[in-house]
């Protein structure tokens, strides 16, 4: 492999004798990957990031007194290495935390070291390093939290019941506030008793009392037209 495509690896584990044995299984797969510095904490690691300058960040969760999970989004804004998680911890959905942090994939400690090795070399190409079962509950996971962004409002709601007619008194009644209820009913070419009767069902819809609060309501919403009539 030429030296530009050289992986840099950047070890995170508190564990120093973690450290010690990742260095040599990276250093053992020469010219491929490099270690370019280690850290037993995430705060040591930001002081040398930069200078370092990683294509892959190994991160170690448990860190004693630091939890890498917390650290994934510093470590991202601080570097442009991909994240790797490197963990004994079998809880699922913390795996699941720090992919949806930002975490590139996860691997387990007990991995075989050509898996290691492996995962380090899909990641810095591009890929995800995960098991089919943590595909599957990531996808469901991202999904629900699509759905819920793209869920309407209790205000969008509201809005959403009401008629086409109703949108239009609105829209002209809100825009032309000093505008008599006779004023607005001729535009509408409705008579007065009928925009009563709209304007009651607008008030229920929207939860409004009065025309005063349906004018700050429309306009908070985006319902108003610009003024149109006189009184």
């Amino acid at each position: 492999m030429p030296s530009e495509e050289v992986i840099r690896v950047f070890l995170i584990d508190d564990h120093r004798s973690i450290l010690w044995g990742l260095e040599r299984l990276i250093e053992s797969s020469r010219p491929g990957m490099r270690v370019v510095g280690s850290a037993t904490a995430c705060s040591e690691a930001l002081k040398t990031l930069e200078s370092a300058s990683p294509d892959v960040i190994l991160l170690d969760l448990d860190l004693g007194q630091e939890n890498g999970l917390d650290a994934i989004p510093r470590l991202i804004a601080a570097s442009k290495a991909k994240i790797l998680v490197l963990t004994g911890v079998r809880d699922a959905s913390l795996h699941d935390r720090a992919v949806l942090a930002g975490a590139r994939g996860v691997v387990a400690k007990e991995a075989r070291a050509e898996t290691i090795l492996a995962a380090i070399a899909k990641v810095h190409g591009g890929e995800v390093w995960l098991d089919r079962a943590a595909t599957g509950r990531l996808l469901v996971e991202v999904s629900r939290r699509s759905a819920s962004r793209d869920a309407p409002s209790p205000e969008q709601r509201k809005i959403s019941q009401l008629t086409v007619r109703e949108r239009e008194i609105i829209a002209i009644a809100a825009g032309n506030a000093g505008a008599t209820a006779k004023a607005i009913a001729e535009r509408l070419n409705i008579s007065e008793h009928t925009l009563r009767n709209h304007l009651t069902s607008i008030y229920e819809k929207l939860g409004v009392a009065n025309r005063l609060e349906l004018y700050a309501y429309a306009h908070q919403q985006k319902l108003a037209r610009p003024p149109a009539l006189s009184k």
